[in-house]
């Protein structure tokens, strides 16, 4: 679709908000492909657990081409470094094909990688470095960081640890000029899908027990028979956090089912205030009410896009 003022979509909103059908209805509209920015879903037969729902991407019998989902292997600690790094070599391809890109996901922090538009590195910790300047007021990290860059991140600022490791990173680079920080400039229209608690409350809820039923303790189940550590999938948190729990007998049934509805809408809550804290941020997300029938929010959505 030609006269788009953007580069691309991006598509975000809470667990249980339907991001994902309106990603795939609008990048069947506009001949694109989506690439998903959630942290779970990268890993390979971790499914219900993170809600794939793969069946969303075809529509109208045409399959969506999707990316950066079943990539990794479950057990694996996959990080927002990687994931920068695995985006941008999609992105590039779809751009040199001339294929509109569609971010979707709840990730905060993937999200940001991406938007912010700087490449983070995976700088080592120097403890020596550290140590030193854990020993100094956030005033004085403020001095010496500004002493290497002007401050727009004020994320960098807000604490010590924060402020300590932007130091780290500026010195890195500074001693290793060769450093690759150059990352493309990308002009997203941001959307995201909003509703109501009360709605979303009752859809994660629906939706909990929907996979319950559909076999995620199943699931869980087979990633620990096929050798994976409890530990590392209690690392992944909520839903497989919980379900290693029960199997390994921390937890009974009723327990397990209260407990996790509970985790996952005060996960949703987290992810409503990181979205606010990024609009405060200067970010600008254009919201939809995620009640409006599928057709009516990419119709908003290409509007937007054109104007």
């Amino acid at each position: 679709m030609t006269g788009l003022k953007y580069d691309m979509v991006t598509i975000l909103g809470p667990t249980a908000s339907g991001k994902t059908e309106v990603a795939a209805n609008l990048a069947y509209l506009l001949g694109g492909e989506v690439i998903s920015a959630d942290s779970r879903q990268i890993y390979r037969n971790m499914d219900l657990g993170t809600g794939k729902d793969l069946e969303e991407y075809r529509i109208n019998g045409t399959n969506i081409p999707y990316h950066l989902i079943d990539i990794a292997e479950a057990g694996y600690q996959y990080n927002v470094f990687e994931y920068q790094r695995d985006f941008l070599k999609v992105y590039q391809e779809l751009k040199i094909k001339g294929i509109f890109p569609v971010m979707c996901g709840g990730s905060g922090m993937y999200l940001e990688a991406i938007l912010k538009g700087y490449r983070l590195i995976q700088v080592p910790i120097n403890e020596k470095r550290r140590a030193g300047l854990q020993l100094l007021p956030l005033d004085s990290l403020k001095k010496i960081l500004s002493g290497y860059k002007t401050i727009h991140n004020t994320s960098d600022i807000e604490n010590s640890k924060r402020a300590i490791r932007a130091i780290e990173i500026e010195e890195f680079c500074l001693a290793h000029p060769e450093t690759d920080l150059s990352f493309p400039k990308i002009n997203s229209l941001i959307v995201g899908i909003r509703i109501e608690r009360e709605v979303r409350r009752r859809k994660i809820t629906a939706r909990l027990h929907q996979r319950l039923t559909n076999g995620m303790i199943d699931e869980v189940q087979k990633l620990l028979d096929h050798g994976i550590k409890p530990d590392d999938l209690t690392y992944y948190g909520l839903e497989y956090k919980y379900i290693t729990n029960y199997l390994l007998g921390h937890l009974n049934y009723e327990q397990l089912v209260t407990d996790l509805n509970i985790a996952i809408h005060q996960f949703a809550k987290r992810q409503m205030t990181w979205f606010r804290k990024m609009e405060r941020d200067g970010f600008k997300i254009r919201w939809l009410d995620g009640e409006l029938p599928t057709d009516e929010k990419t119709v908003k959505i290409l509007s937007w896009l054109k104007s």
